[in-house]
């Protein structure tokens, strides 16, 4: 495989330059002296910004953007092999690598790779640690899924020293297997992406793979709560620890757990049974308390003191859309979020109910058929905490709708359990039915991975 060297730097070629992931490599790549070329089907602020720092773009995909002096061409899961780009490169025999063995070559060049996996709360504990990084001084390089505050350029990429690279790392198509990290986390293991994995027995599997990849002199942090947490940590030769909210057992835990009125937390951490002392969140729920302590284990054991890791902590006010508070429409607060799993729903309308002082309206759009079909259930169980539903479409992003699955049938079976769900072909009439029946004193809180988020913002 062609390896990426940051003392040689060559000509690269990014097929798709314009997501947001592929952009951020293209943007560490050109940072670090390579001659960045790419393509995407749009221009956007994404490929402009890239364009600014030195890049050249191409609007369209076409074989004449491939050149036999380009050293190596990069391509997203996105990309076919029908691609007249991909095509041309096999022709020319120039070198392929997918983004995600890119990001694992990258990674390579820090001296502190911090890779954080998990079903859930992947981008928000890569925030917390990047934070906590940022608030005693580091400079890191942070890939992550969401937008920090005061990140710029391509949004989910800051460009910075090569002490630490921390990395929200996927599981999904097995990403995070070709990554290699000198301190991993697992926060949880849960099924989801049945579109890839056969059953949480494959789910489990690919994370232990992930755990395997920490090298003899790097560490793994564990979920205690994780369900036979032993599985992930048996015969590893790294250092290992535990974190866990409940669990008096974990290396670090949390005790005299309390909650303000805008529900965030705050607790005394306690590592191997002494109490260090006092920790606040600026972010709500109990399940930022839990992974608040994923990122205090890695601080710490990263050789950072107690005080710094705190005083980082709080700094951390959360990332774009995850419980993004939005404004206020005629007396209505709007909310918006990116939880996609039932798991994560049900955590995010705790918070949301415990805040209320009206209604409870969710505008949910589920993301994929798959998972809808595979999770309906588990939606329609999550979905009922709220008062009032109103249900998009599902978004496809990369499926087709094989399976006949419908968010109407949410709303339906919502129904069913004596839940208020209605559901609506357009978010016009999403928008106009929520200004209609919404209330001073209600909170309206937009929920989907796709574009849901874009309800709240037409309605303020």
């Amino acid at each position: 495989m062609y390896q990426i060297d940051f003392n040689r730097p060559g000509k690269v070629h990014f097929i798709g330059i314009g997501g947001i992931s592929m952009s951020g490599l293209a943007e560490i790549l050109l940072t670090e002296g390579f001659a960045v070329s790419g393509s995407d089907q749009n221009r956007s602020e994404l490929t402009d910004h890239l364009a600014a720092l030195g890049a050249e773009v191409h609007i369209g995909h076409r074989a004449e953007n491939i050149r036999p002096d380009m050293g190596l061409v990069v391509y997203t899961a996105a990309i076919h092999p029908d691609n007249p780009e991909y095509q041309k490169t096999l022709e020319l025999g120039i070198p392929l690598m997918s983004r995600a063995d890119l990001l694992g070559q990258i990674m390579t060049h820090y001296g502190e790779a911090i890779c954080i996996s998990g079903t859930h709360g992947k981008t928000t504990t890569t925030g917390m640690v990047s934070t906590i990084l940022m608030e005693c001084g580091a400079d890191p390089t942070i890939s992550i899924g969401g937008v920090l505050p005061g990140m710029s350029g391509s949004g989910n990429i800051r460009v910075g020293g090569r002490e630490h690279f921390v990395c929200e790392s996927c599981e999904y198509t097995n990403s995070f297997l070709s990554f290699f990290p000198t301190t991993a986390v697992i926060l949880n293991v849960a099924e989801d992406h049945l579109d890839f994995f056969k059953d949480i027995d494959d789910i489990r599997h690919s994370f232990r793979r992930f755990a395997e990849l920490v090298p003899a002199d790097g560490l793994l942090a564990v979920n205690r709560d994780i369900d036979d947490f032993e599985y992930f940590t048996k015969d590893l030769p790294c250092r290992t620890v535990t974190y866990s909210a409940d669990d008096p057992a974990a290396d670090y835990t949390a005790q005299d757990v309390a909650y303000d009125e805008a529900c965030c937390g705050s607790y005394v951490l306690v590592k191997h049974g002494e109490r260090l002392g006092s920790v606040k969140l600026s972010v709500p729920g109990a399940h930022n308390v839990s992974n608040s302590l994923a990122a205090m284990a890695v601080s710490l054991e990263l050789g950072l003191s107690f005080a710094q890791a705190a005083r980082g902590l709080e700094a951390f006010t959360g990332t774009k859309r995850r419980f993004e508070r939005k404004g206020t429409v005629h007396g209505v607060e709007i909310i918006d979020d990116y939880a996609h799993h039932p798991d994560e729903i049900a955590a995010t309308l705790k918070i949301a109910n415990g805040m209320k002082k009206g209604k409870l309206w969710l505008a949910f759009q589920s993301h994929t058929y798959t998972r809808t079909a595979a999770l309906f259930d588990e939606f329609v169980e999550a979905l009922s905490a709220a008062d009032e539903v109103v249900l998009a479409p599902i978004y496809a992003a990369r499926e087709k709708n094989t399976i006949g699955i419908s968010a109407a049938s949410l709303a339906e079976a919502l129904r069913g359990k004596g839940t208020d769900a209605v559901y609506f072909e357009s978010f016009g009439e999403i928008e106009d039915y929520l200004l209609t029946h919404a209330e001073p004193g209600d909170l309206v809180l937009t929920m989907g991975a796709g574009d849901i988020y874009k309800v709240g913002e037409a309605l303020l």
